[in-house]
């Protein structure tokens, strides 16, 4: 490998790590607004929508798309806005790291969903996997049952998350990952404000948040959300999915230090919960590395 290419390498590296430092900081974020966790991703997908169109027309990339592709990301945006909505709202019930190692179980899902969508077998080291994390989840469950709404919350969020996921690594086939992004963005802010009139809540919305609330908002919105996304995309030319799945596992690392760091005692759990975090964390870092096996054999 050139010096040139080993620059490369090396300086998408850091900026993976640093986008997967970005997401895990986004729990802390949900952990800090105040407001309730739909008009949190209301805004969180306004600002995003609108920094990403800003980001088209600067860059003079294109927008266009066929009308089934447009139905197709603009629906994917309900699952993506149901996400993020069962994610915030686990953090409000329970706390940054009971969600995080809850979300964790994408891999799972994904591992159950996957083939039933795509028509493909299971992998008999997918259910190993599986059952490792179930376990795990299993210990969460017995020694935090003060936080069960949480954990339900963030098991849900993971499911959404796993969905969103697989129908996005089909439709990244044949676009451009940057034109979904937008599209999905956009329409999880359509679903959510559809949401919001039948509920009425947009009725009453003010706008008058506090200062502070702004504030890590529209860090949220462009910081976490549209510029993250950016480069996570763009990393993803030059090194291989198995290193973007590998680093990409860090998030719920990253998350829970940072929730150690700004909540201290708050975040403190019991021995059973981390233990079933070791179990579900330890499966998920195993996963690409089987993966990457079993695609050689």
């Amino acid at each position: 490998m050139t010096d040139n290419k080993l620059s490369t390498l090396n300086k998408n590296l850091l900026i993976l790590h640093f986008t997967v430092f970005i997401w895990g900081f986004t729990g802390i974020l949900g952990a800090l607004i105040s407001v309730n966790a739909v008009q949190m991703v209301w805004y969180r997908v306004l600002i995003a929508s609108v920094t990403l169109f800003f980001y088209f027309k600067l860059s003079g990339l294109p927008l266009k798309v066929t009308t089934k592709e447009f139905f197709q990301f603009f629906f994917t945006g309900s699952i993506v806005a149901l996400h993020w909505i069962l994610f915030f709202s686990a953090i409000k019930v329970s706390t940054v790291s009971v969600t995080l190692v809850c979300l964790s179980s994408f891999t799972l899902f994904t591992a159950i969903l996957e083939p039933i969508i795509k028509k493909t077998a299971i992998q008999i080291g997918d259910i190993f996997i599986g059952l490792i994390i179930i376990a795990g989840i299993y210990l969460i469950f017995k020694f935090e049952s003060n936080y069960t709404e949480g954990i339900i919350l963030g098991l849900s969020a993971a499911v959404a998350s796993s969905l969103f996921s697989i129908i996005n690594s089909n439709l990244a086939q044949k676009s451009d990952a940057r034109v979904i992004g937008f599209y999905e963005l956009s329409g999880a802010f359509f679903w959510i404000t559809i949401y919001r009139l039948f509920d009425r809540s947009l009725f009453q919305e003010g706008f008058n948040l506090s200062t502070s609330d702004w504030i890590y908002l529209m860090i949220l919105g462009t910081i976490c959300t549209a510029l993250a996304y950016i480069a996570g995309v763009s990393v993803m030319r030059t090194l291989s999915a198995f290193r973007v799945a590998l680093i990409s596992n860090l998030e719920p690392v990253y998350g829970i230090i940072l929730a150690f760091i700004f909540f201290g005692h708050k975040e403190t759990m019991s021995t059973g919960f981390y233990m079933g975090s070791a179990l579900i964390l330890g499966a998920v870092f195993l996963y690409p590395i089987y993966k990457k096996r079993i695609s050689r054999s």
